[in-house]
């Protein structure tokens, strides 16, 4: 299957960003791309297959970095319950538990990080991928970044799961808030709905980002006036993926059970994408696009980072710190820690 990139008006010419580990590039034109597209349900070696597949597209259309929709490795459980209500949790739910931790990865240990990295390395490219990844037995919505020597540069945690997800996902801390600095300028990602918690997009713009990646499940039109409003806020790019899924990409009933499922075809739209590229100005540069798999790509002028910011600096000059503040507390939080008793070794007293 070969998906179609968004179209560009005109392409200009711009010198190549040497994609080499802690160079400065002379270029301020970076290729961005966004992917739409769906997850192979309980099935990530197929998912990563597609995910390559796509990867190679992006790249031969000249894309430096790469974003994937969230949760694109392991799979957005939309529609599902998971059986659960208030005091109850079925069977069935429970089996839908067990196979979709089957899907989820391990970070950073795990033959699927190290095939994310090796294409990231093969195709000299910056990936953004979301991901379920699994830590024991509790699940975490991710955002897993590499760099284009083939390296594991770090992830973020989903912070506030929204609604029903707090039933299936653990909430992460401020330990994976990163804001990485790169050839192709500085990356850091807020999934979904935590992009509406302003102390969090006040905690990336302190970090610096650049190129603000907001991996998303929600396809709704208003979703594009918040992806604006981050990026004028910000002074940012921003690049918004989602998947775009039909009720066939998900397996069939009775193993995999949409809510309001006798309303659904097999062709019925389940979510219809919307992901798009906006500049630090609000401009559009590509997309919004709901007509099916896509790859929506933009040439970003990362000097209109400093125009932009001329006009605004949320955390330079238009920052009131006497006024207001923030304290951001980035340690990990861990559930239990041991701690020696200081007696020498062998003693039992």
């Amino acid at each position: 299957m070969s998906i179609v990139p968004a179209a560009i008006d005109e392409i200009p010419v711009f010198a190549e960003v040497d994609m080499g580990a802690g160079d400065q590039s002379s270029s301020t034109i970076v290729r961005a791309t966004v992917v739409q597209a769906s997850t192979i349900f309980y099935d990530t070696p197929a998912t990563l297959d597609k995910a390559e597949r796509l990867l190679a597209e992006a790249v031969s259309y000249g894309a430096q970095i790469v974003v994937f929709p969230e949760a694109f490795v392991g799979g957005y459980p939309r529609g599902s319950t998971f059986g659960v209500t208030i005091g109850n949790r079925t069977a069935k739910g429970k089996e839908d538990f067990r196979k979709y931790h089957a899907a989820a990865i391990t970070v950073p240990v795990g033959p699927e990080v190290d095939r994310l990295a090796a294409m990231a390395g093969k195709y000299k490219v910056y990936l953004v991928m979301g991901v379920i990844e699994k830590e024991g037995y509790t699940l975490y919505c991710t955002v897993l970044f590499f760099d284009s020597q083939g390296h594991f540069l770090g992830k973020h945690r989903k912070l506030m799961p929204t609604a029903l997800e707090r039933i299936i996902w653990g909430f992460g801390d401020g330990s994976t808030v990163p804001v990485f600095e790169t050839p192709v300028g500085k990356i850091g990602a807020a999934i979904c709905w935590e992009n509406r918690m302003p102390l969090l997009r006040t905690a990336m713009y302190a970090k610096g980002i650049e190129i603000y990646c907001a991996p998303t499940a929600d396809s709704r039109d208003i979703w594009q006036a918040s992806m604006t409003h981050i990026a004028l806020e910000g002074g940012c790019f921003v690049l918004s993926a989602n998947q775009f899924c039909r009720r066939k990409d998900y397996p069939p009933h009775p193993e995999y059970e949409f809510s309001g499922e006798q309303d659904l075809s097999p062709e019925s739209v389940v979510c219809a994408g919307g992901s798009v590229i906006i500049s630090p100005s609000g401009t559009v540069l590509a997309g919004p696009n709901y007509d099916g798999e896509a790859l929506i790509s933009a040439d970003l002028d990362l000097g209109e980072i400093a125009r932009a910011k001329f006009d605004f600096d949320v955390v330079g000059h238009y920052a009131r710190p006497e006024v207001f503040s923030l304290t951001v507390k980035d340690h990990p939080n861990s559930p239990v820690n041991f701690t020696s008793s200081g007696k020498p070794e062998g003693s039992h007293k």
